[in-house]
């Protein structure tokens, strides 16, 4: 197996317009009676457990209050984005089923996910537009304090399923915004930053990844990208 390749799942993967702010806005005011700026802040590469915290610090709860019931606003904020998401609400994204085709049909290719999402949440989103079942693992919100820490987290997974460990740029990172490429350095891995989030294509070029792209669509390029050495 030469290439673990990761996959960040929102701007990416695929788009959600809205149902995840408004169930997240939903799950806040029932579990702490505020939603904080969850109206406002920006979600682009946040983790999930982050958001609920800076949010919430901005209506004046003390991180131990916000502890205290995290687990619950957690499990709310899942049951309403799972009860509510419908196929319509989920985009995906051009070229993405063409690349994770070609990909999967690769046997020194292992695909897996990188993402803040929660695991439910965010495999929701990938059931919902088809592609859930090319992901058999990955690293998520729950998985560590900062992204940062998923890199690592993703490589042992890896391990544990192959019995490769996956060093350098054999760890390939595909994601939208600044905060992949940053997790793309931890472990010197490869990153492929895509403009189809909410970042341009010059403020992911300001983080210096391996490769920018404007989108996914032209397969064999990007292929080309993720199994060079």
């Amino acid at each position: 197996m030469r290439k673990l390749v990761l996959f960040d799942i929102d701007g990416t993967l695929v788009k959600v317009e809205g149902i995840s702010r408004n169930a997240l806005i939903e799950a806040l005011r029932k579990v702490y009676g505020s939603e904080g700026s969850a109206a406002t802040y920006s979600f682009a590469g946040k983790m999930d457990g982050v958001i609920i915290y800076e949010v919430m610090r901005e209506s004046g709860l003390l991180d131990n209050h916000i502890q205290a019931r995290f687990e619950d606003v957690k499990q709310t904020y899942i049951d309403i984005f799972k009860q509510c998401a419908e196929q319509n609400h989920v985009q995906l994204l051009d070229g993405v089923v063409a690349l994770l085709d070609e990909l999967a049909a690769h046997s020194d290719v292992v695909l897996g996910l990188l993402t803040g999402n929660f695991e439910d949440s965010g495999r929701h989103k990938l059931a919902l537009s088809g592609i859930n079942h090319y992901f058999s693992f990955g690293a998520f919100a729950e998985d560590g304090h900062e992204r940062i820490d998923l890199p690592e987290v993703a490589v042992d997974r890896a391990y544990h399923r192959t019995g490769k460990r996956f060093t350098g740029k054999d760890v390939v990172i595909i994601g939208d915004t600044e905060h992949d490429v940053r997790c793309a350095k931890v472990l010197n891995s490869k990153c492929i930053a895509v403009a189809t989030g909410y970042y341009s294509i010059e403020s992911l070029e300001a983080g210096k990844p391996d490769h920018v792209v404007e989108n996914l669509r032209d397969t064999t390029r990007i292929k080309e990208m993720i199994l060079s050495e």
